[in-house]
């Protein structure tokens, strides 16, 4: 009887070894004459014991990790395949505490099944969404993803269902459904791991939404540096395609919905919506004005949906589970799960889901585990190179909308990056500013000049000149980007600057002067 191995296709276990991992599991399989299947599946998410290679056993699923290809003749021969004691052993998968203690909704199949297997996804509760959604009026579809809660996971926390309602109520020829799967924030793989991982679940999910709102034609703007996952989405949409998923008659109905995978070239501004659009439509990626909202006049001005990769993959489990199942996940008005993905200095970085309700140093201190160097939290950066940095101080946060909000901060794309004691806050700033002004599409003063004259205050103030009125003009600066930036690009740069010079002005001090020895 063959045993089943499984080892992880996603980007970073192949950025560790995997594909080598799994190349001397299959030599040292024949070598010993085993039977031996392996699946690559896509990441459980603990990226700190990546190669996680699991076994199939009995009992469950056993795993072992950081697994290397020196590691496996020893792993062999502790009789890992029946779930042999070995150093690298953590026992049942599904008892890892990192695991455990997560609500995994929209992650559920990620590191579970192979990524391709049609079977596997239908095998685990995959489509049961979209056929209930067919069983429903479009109109209907739109108030269960109203009434669930679900909010934009790109960042903005945007109620999905009015957005969806705005587009089913207007009226055109064609309309669309566009993925922004263009993930540039620092810190931040969830949509990539989704669509190496799970691709039929954002598949799924956007039929769902085209059949809602009436639209017919999907697209997944994704960013060139992320082959792995672009490769997998094409496969995918191939395989549901043959299968009637896709196409003239999804699973035999009477709508229609088919979708292409765009690759743009990784402009940071491309992640926000009308300069993604522009980028699909062939255009430079510049912001446009908004009215009109891409809602009304979207891709080729036509009403379009351009919703989140996280936002879409969670409009399954909202279709099969109903609204009531997901809304009661979360606190106040931010409702289900948040895949929360922790890196930086951190001893435990990967990706975590949970509902909303947890501080955010129950984050970084029980989940992430502190820092990896052993020193003290300084400061942690939540929602990319956008995101505010919050000291320990502020660590009973609670990770939802209106509460980071409240304190000068935002989730955006639910990146959390962490520093400890040796980072520079101004420093900080400095690549905050530097950033806004390299990945700028010009269009706006505030942003393009704001973040260049931003860059050389910092500077000033780094040097000692003048430093009470350059931090005064900084603050000045943050706040025509914040209120004059035509999008978020500039207008959320101020977040990080002003957290830094408010929460850590030491760093902000002028070096003292060495007097120089007689």
């Amino acid at each position: 009887m063959s045993v089943t191995v499984f080892v992880p296709r996603d980007a970073a276990s192949l950025a560790v070894g995997a594909d080598k991992v799994a190349a001397a599991i299959a030599r040292e399989a024949e070598a010993r004459k085993l039977d031996v299947t392996i699946v690559r599946n896509g990441s459980r998410g603990l990226l700190w014991l990546e190669v996680l290679v699991e076994v199939r056993t009995e009992h469950g699923r056993v795993a072992y990790g950081p697994v290397k290809a020196s590691d496996v003749p020893s792993l062999f021969d502790a009789g890992f395949l029946t779930g042999g004691a070995h150093p690298l052993a953590h026992g049942l998968t599904r008892e890892m505490p990192f695991l455990k203690n997560q609500t995994r909704l929209t992650f559920s199949r990620c590191g579970v099944t192979d990524p391709l297997s049609l079977a596997d996804y239908r095998h685990y509760q995959g489509l049961k969404g979209l056929e209930k959604a067919l069983g429903l009026a479009p109109a209907d579809i739109v108030k269960q993803v109203t009434e669930s809660g679900l909010r934009g996971r790109g960042g903005a926390g945007f109620p999905t269902g009015v957005k969806w309602k705005t587009v089913a109520d207007a009226s055109a020829d064609q309309k669309y459904i566009v993925c922004n799967a263009d993930e540039g924030d620092s810190g931040t793989f969830a949509d990539r791991m989704i669509m190496e991982g799970d691709p039929f679940v954002l598949i799924e999910g956007m039929v769902i939404a085209g059949i809602a709102v009436g639209a017919t034609r999907g697209y997944v703007y994704t960013r060139s540096e992320y082959p792995h996952a672009i490769a997998t989405m094409r496969q995918a949409i191939e395989l549901a395609r043959q299968a009637g998923i896709l196409g003239p008659s999804v699973l035999g109905s009477p709508y229609a919905f088919d979708m292409e995978v765009r690759e743009g070239a990784g402009a940071y501004v491309c992640g926000e919506e009308t300069s993604l659009l522009n980028s699909l439509e062939g255009k430079r990626g510049v912001v446009r004005a908004k009215p009109p909202l891409p809602a009304l006049e979207g891709l080729f001005g036509k009403p379009t949906v351009v919703n989140n990769v996280m936002s879409l993959a969670s409009i399954p489990v909202i279709m099969d589970r109903g609204a009531s199942f997901y809304r009661d996940y979360g606190v106040g008005k931010s409702h289900g799960t948040i895949p929360i993905q922790i890196a930086g200095n951190v001893k435990h970085g990967g990706l975590y889901e949970t509902a909303f309700g947890l501080t955010l140093g129950e984050i970084v201190n029980d989940i992430g585990g502190g820092t990896l160097s052993g020193r003290p939290v300084k400061a942690v950066q939540v929602g990319g190179p956008l995101g505010a940095y919050f000291p320990p101080s502020l660590f009973d946060t609670v990770f939802d909308y209106e509460a980071f909000a409240a304190r000068g901060g935002l989730i955006g794309h639910a990146g959390i990056v962490v520093f400890d004691d040796t980072a520079d806050m101004l420093k900080q700033a400095r690549f905050a500013m530097e950033f806004c002004a390299v990945e700028s599409c010009g269009k706006c003063t505030p942003c393009r000049i704001g973040s260049t004259r931003g860059v050389e205050t910092v500077d000033r103030i780094a040097r000692g000149i003048e430093p009470e009125k350059n931090k005064a003009l900084l603050a000045d600066l943050c706040n025509t980007m914040k209120f004059g930036s035509l999008c978020a690009l500039g207008g959320f740069t101020p977040y990080p600057v002003m957290s830094a010079m408010t929460h850590f002005p030491e760093d902000f001090q002028p070096a003292p002067l060495v007097e120089a020895a007689e």
